[in-house]
C-alpha cells in the first residue's frame, strides 16, 4: 500500500516560485506579505494539498498564537456569551482559545495545579474568568513572560491585569430601582463570598440603601447557583413577613427565584415581590421573565481584554514592561417588567 508523502514548506514555496519565509508569512497571522505573492502561495498550497504545522511554528517562533481560558460557572448564562466573543475576537487576531473548564468550587492549590496543567500547552497568555489565582502562580507566569487578565474579577495581584464591570455602581443602582418603585422590605441574595464580584456589588447595594435610611429586610447565600437561589427565595419567604423586593447578585440567581416564587410559592412578580438581577444574560429577556436587571457589558469588557492582551504579549516577546492595567466597564440598569413603575 503506498503513502504519498505530505507537501513541505519548500514544495509549496518551489511551486509558487517564492521563498519560503514568503510561504511562512503567508500562513502567519498578521504577517505582511503582498497579495499577489499570497495568491501564489494559497494556489500552490492547494494544489498540492499542503496544511501548515502550528506546532513546528510554534517550535521555531516561540509563539504558540494560543490563549488558555479557564472558566468556572458555565452554568452561568453569562459566561457561554462571553467565550463567544472572546472567541471570535481573538480569532480576528489570528489567536485561538483552548478552553478549560472548572468545577466552580475549586480554591487554592487545586486551582494552581489547573492552571500549570494549562501552561504546559505554551499559551501565549491566560484568561481567568470567575476564577481566582495564587500569588504564586502570578508569580510564575510572570517569570515564564505568560500575561494573566482577570476577567469579571479584581485581585490585589502585582502584574496581573485585571477588566471588570463597576459592580460597586451597579449594586447602588440595584437599590435605586427597588427603592423608587415602593418596596420597603428589600433582600439581598449574595453569590460566593469570597469574589470580588459579590462583594462590590453587596457593597454598593448596602450603601446606596444606607444613604436612603433603609435597612435590609433580610440576607441571604445564593453562591451563585440556581439551587442554592432557589433555596434561599424559599426561606426568605417561608416567613410570615415576606420581602417586596429582592435583589440577586446575578441573573442566574435572580431567574431561580423568580421560578420559586412562581412555580412554588404561588406568588406574582412584581405585584407581590420585586427581583431586580445582575449581567442582562439573554434568557433575562424572553418574555416568560421578563427580567429587570444590571446590564454588564460583555462585548466591552471582552473588547478590553483582547486589547490589553495583544499589548501585554507583544510586549513581553520583546522584553518590555507593560504596567499591569485595572480596566472597569460602565454598567446600566435594563428596565423590564420585574419591577413595578
Amino acid at each position: 500500500m503506498s503513502h504519498t508523502k505530505p507537501a513541505t514548506l519548500s514544495d509549496v514555496a518551489m511551486l509558487a516560485g517564492v521563498s519560503q519565509s514568503a510561504v511562512s508569512r503567508t500562513f502567519t497571522p498578521g504577517a505582511s506579505v503582498a497579495p499577489a505573492t499570497r495568491e501564489r502561495v494559497l494556489q500552490a498550497a492547494a494544489q498540492l494539498g499542503y496544511r501548515p504545522n502550528a506546532i513546528a511554528r510554534t517550535l521555531t517562533t516561540r509563539r504558540s498564537r494560543i490563549i488558555g481560558v479557564v472558566v468556572s460557572y458555565l452554568q452561568n448564562q453569562f459566561y457561554p456569551v462571553v467565550i463567544e466573543k472572546l472567541s471570535q475576537a481573538l480569532q480576528r487576531h489570528g489567536y485561538h482559545v483552548l478552553l478549560f473548564v472548572s468545577d466552580g468550587h475549586e480554591t487554592g492549590a487545586t486551582v494552581d495545579d489547573k492552571l500549570m496543567d494549562v501552561m504546559q500547552y505554551q499559551v501565549d497568555a491566560l484568561v481567568l474568568a470567575s476564577v481566582t489565582l495564587s500569588s504564586a502562580i502570578a508569580q510564575g507566569c510572570r517569570a515564564a513572560g505568560v500575561p494573566v487578565v482577570l476577567f469579571n474579577r479584581t485581585a490585589p495581584i502585582d502584574g496581573v491585569h485585571c477588566v471588570s464591570s463597576d459592580n460597586y455602581a451597579g449594586g447602588r443602582l440595584a437599590a435605586q430601582t427597588l427603592l423608587q418603585s415602593g418596596c420597603q422590605r428589600i433582600a439581598y441574595i449574595a453569590g460566593l463570598e469570597d469574589a470580588s464580584t459579590q462583594f462590590e456589588r453587596e457593597q454598593g447595594f448596602m450603601q446606596q440603601m444606607q444613604e436612603a435610611g433603609v435597612k435590609i429586610f433580610a440576607r441571604a447565600q445564593g453562591r451563585y447557583s440556581y439551587e442554592a437561589a432557589c433555596e434561599a427565595a424559599r426561606e426568605l419567604c417561608s416567613k410570615d413577613v415576606r420581602p417586596d423586593g429582592i435583589f440577586a447578585a446575578n441573573d442566574h440567581m435572580a431567574l431561580a427565584v423568580m421560578d420559586t416564587l412562581r412555580s412554588e410559592l404561588g406568588l406574582k412578580v412584581p405585584q407581590d415581590v420585586a427581583v431586580v438581577g445582575f449581567d442582562n444574560v439573554p434568557q433575562s429577556a424572553w418574555p416568560a421573565y421578563g427580567l429587570t436587571t444590571i446590564e454588564q457589558d460583555a462585548e466591552g469588557m471582552v473588547n478590553a481584554t483582547v486589547d490589553v492582551l495583544i499589548q501585554a504579549i507583544e510586549s513581553a516577546s520583546k522584553n518590555e514592561l507593560f504596567t499591569s492595567r485595572k480596566i472597569t466597564q460602565p454598567v446600566r440598569l435594563i428596565r423590564r417588567t420585574t419591577v413595578k413603575g
